[in-house]
């Protein structure tokens, strides 16, 4: 149950705010966050540079945000990007793996390296010189740069969907559109 309502007035957005809303998949999160409409563009392109421009295996990045969607008890997430990594080629079994976490069985090399990463970096501010290099040799300087922004990226939108009580949409999960 969500902690604020949800905007349904859409003089609520910046000037042409309605039209990026309108452009959108309906999804709680955005219309949640239209209570600080100056945030709803910054948000959306973040989260499309990452599903779109990322340079990612889309299944490694799935897991990664699935892992934080876990480790940070965000239902709401977790609901969608499941959906998501169905979409991109998941597996009912890679997800229970992902949920499990870096030691279980079903993972790639690269899967382990980044859901190691990923747990070593939600719980450490300044992952260990260890973890940084293994995730580094495997992904390069690029890749882990993504990996690291990744990972805050979700983070974030993990806390504000938890702050806030964004529940998951009438009829479930949307599982992946994000724009329109």
């Amino acid at each position: 149950m969500p902690r604020l309502p949800y905007p349904e007035d859409t003089s609520l957005l910046a000037p042409g705010g309605d039209k990026l809303l309108g452009n959108l998949a309906p999804l709680n999160v955005f219309r949640m966050l239209c209570h600080a409409p100056h945030l709803v563009k910054p948000f959306v392109s973040m989260g499309t540079g990452f599903m779109i421009q990322g340079k990612l295996d889309p299944v490694t990045r799935e897991c990664v945000v699935l892992r934080v969607g876990y480790l940070s008890q965000a239902g709401y997430e977790t609901a969608q990007h499941e959906a998501i990594g169905l979409a991109v080629g998941m597996t009912p079994a890679l997800i229970e793996a992902v949920k499990e976490g870096p030691g279980a069985g079903g993972l790639s090399d690269e899967q382990r390296i980044a859901l190691s990463f990923t747990d070593h970096l939600v719980a450490h501010p300044r992952p260990s010189d260890e973890q940084v290099s293994a995730a580094r040799a495997h992904f390069g300087l690029g890749g882990l740069e993504e990996l690291v922004l990744l990972i805050g990226y979700y983070m974030m939108v993990c806390r504000f969907l938890e702050t806030f009580g964004v529940d998951v949409e009438d009829g479930g999960p949307k599982g992946g559109a994000i724009v329109r």
